[in-house]
């Protein structure tokens, strides 16, 4: 025998489906709900069918963004056998019927046929550090987006309310910068404040600075409210709006500060990272999403695997004599992974790095910007080249962290 259970997921319960070999289904499907008592009947049903068929059986279930969380967890506990399918491989495999009904109890059923018609690999667990480093580093990416869009809506507000403010500071979000705005929003708060008040929050907002650097900081801060076109703000609310976003901005420097010291502490026990980094071009944040997101590369027996994974690969489109020569890429895997490959080329092949003795430029990763302008001679567009790069780039990641060895550039 060679059981199997299909689980078609949804948020707060599942369908299960049962097989005891192939053809032969065991009772009718039933709900369960994602609760302990939910867990526990599941469990008395898989008891059963390993009764039966002398042998634990399989989980098959579609990858539900985070909804199959709960039964992950519960199947590692019990040292079961998953296999999470990709959905565009179960729809697949539902379409086969010529009647169209969709239906939980239905789609469990499939689940189970798609079992023994296709090759599926099990699962294999991705370890609790690189799980908490996937979840850290899209967190990070989350933040990150939502602070530039806070940045660009409190730009926007201090073109009305204080546009000279921008002059005072090198960096106008720098932790001084923002609590000076907060703390004296308008031109008529900074020129009631004085010089003398002005240098000492100053130079309380920055410790780490002079008290000489904090007043030439209140004498330009004044020299700003001064010529500032807004001397009298006739919207009150703009006032209000902006100090809201600085406060945003502030926290999310906070949030952001946080996961960058969790991700660092948890990447130093990482072998990978290490390796992904002797790629020039790749830095910390590229090395710790490309590492969080392909996971263990034990499932991945070929290098173009990785490539589909990332989405990056060509799609292909025949049909009689019909041969199609303008494919773009699938972009079906990972797109944080894919975002983080490009990222990662666009920083090799940058010019950056100068010789101390001479003029001359040097990429900052010379194979792959060889590649590159190869690709470019070639005739061939900027993002293809691009694209061909990540594909390059990808075997490279792919041969590193199977050999386990460092990357040897050009000298």
């Amino acid at each position: 025998m060679n059981p199997v259970v299909g689980l078609d997921i949804a948020k707060g319960e599942s369908q299960v489906q049962a097989f005891l070999d192939k053809g032969h289904p065991y009772k009718r499907s039933f709900k369960i709900a994602h609760t302990l008592e939910g867990f526990g009947q599941l469990h008395h049903f898989l008891i059963e069918i390993e009764n039966l068929s002398k042998q634990k059986p399989a989980i098959v279930l579609e990858s539900t963004g985070h909804y199959h969380s709960p039964i992950l967890h519960f199947l590692e506990e019990h040292n079961y056998l998953y296999i999470v399918v990709n959905p565009l491989i179960s729809y697949r495999a539902k379409s086969t019927s010529l009647r169209k009904v969709k239906t939980d109890a239905i789609d469990s059923y499939h689940l189970c046929e798609l079992y023994y018609k296709e090759e599926l690999e099990p699962n294999k667990k991705r370890g609790i550090q690189l799980l908490n480093l996937r979840n850290l580093t899209r967190q990070h990416d989350s933040i990150t987006g939502m602070s530039s869009q806070t940045k660009l809506q409190f730009q926007t507000i201090l073109d009305q309310v204080f546009p000279e403010f921008t002059s005072v500071f090198g960096d106008l979000y720098s932790i001084v910068s923002l609590l000076t705005l907060l703390e004296f929003p308008t031109s008529n708060d900074v020129l009631n404040a004085g010089e003398d008040l002005l240098s000492e929050k100053i130079k309380l907002y920055c410790n780490s600075r002079s008290k000489s650097w904090a007043r030439t900081k209140a004498k330009d801060l004044i020299a700003a409210a001064t010529i500032n076109p807004f001397q009298t703000n006739l919207y009150h609310s703009l006032v209000i709006t902006m100090e809201m976003h600085i406060k945003l901005i502030l926290q999310y420097k906070e949030h952001l500060s946080k996961l960058k010291f969790e991700i660092d502490a948890l990447v130093k026990e990482i072998e990978e990272y290490k390796i992904i980094q002797t790629i020039p071009g790749i830095g910390e944040k590229i090395a710790a999403t490309i590492i969080s997101e392909i996971g263990e590369i034990d499932p991945f027996n070929h290098p173009k695997k990785l490539v589909a994974f990332a989405g990056v690969d060509p799609s292909v489109f025949e049909s009689g004599r019909f041969t199609a020569t303008k494919n773009r890429i699938t972009k079906r895997g990972s797109s944080r992974l894919r975002h983080a490959l490009f990222m990662a080329v666009k920083c090799a092949i940058r010019d950056s790095r100068k010789k101390k003795t001479t003029d001359e430029i040097i990429p900052r990763n010379k194979r792959l910007r060889e590649f590159y302008d190869k690709k470019r001679n070639e005739g061939k567009p900027y993002k293809v080249s691009i694209i061909a790069c990540v594909n390059k780039l990808s075997h490279w990641i792919y041969a590193l962290l199977k050999t386990n060895t460092s990357f040897q550039d050009i000298a």
